[in-house]
């Protein structure tokens, strides 16, 4: 009771980002699958596309163009979020991720922010991501960040209809 207390208190609002640990990749994938089963009805394609990009993240990870954060609060894991290889000059943020106990603290901006400024201190001049536009939140996230949205796309995956959205920002050096 106590950690759901000290989760929920706006005057407790401290977290730190650290390197993945070993558990934390199989944690990514399951708690995202869990979250948007429940807030968006999404099936399980959606989990099979998560545990993809978490295998092919950890089979090719190359620690000079790619990173992961994963967020600690009180000894919880609460967010992580991926940049990887695009190609030479492009980076791509893939599977933020923001529990909804650590929601208001700043978690999903500060999270953006970090894969930014790994992107250009690494030396990529744009950065891009994959997005639905029912994901409300993590749009408006992009937008604050300063991504602009370059492409719409009708699909059906996960059991939804959905509208497929690319976003891209390009990186000052």
């Amino acid at each position: 009771m106590n950690q759901i207390k000290s989760l929920l208190s706006e005057a407790d609002a401290s977290y730190e980002l650290r390197d993945p640990q070993p558990g934390d990749m199989g944690w990514i994938v399951h708690r995202q699958a869990v979250l948007y089963a429940q807030e968006y009805g999404w099936n399980a394609e959606y989990e099979a596309l998560i545990a993809e990009i978490v295998a092919k993240y950890l089979r090719d990870f190359d620690p000079r163009w790619e990173r992961c954060w994963i967020v600690e609060k009180d000894g919880s894991v609460v967010g992580s979020v991926f940049v990887v290889r695009e190609d030479d000059t492009t980076a791509k943020l893939r599977l933020l991720y923001v529990d909804p106990c650590a929601r208001g603290l700043g978690v999903g901006s500060r999270l953006v922010e970090e894969c930014l400024r790994f992107a250009r201190q690494v030396g990529y001049r744009k950065m891009v991501l994959w997005t639905n536009s029912v994901l409300t939140d993590a749009r408006r996230l992009y937008e604050r960040a300063g991504f602009e949205l370059v492409e719409e796309k009708p699909h059906h995956s996960f059991g939804k209809d959905l509208v497929g959205q690319v976003w891209r920002r390009d990186i000052d050096l």
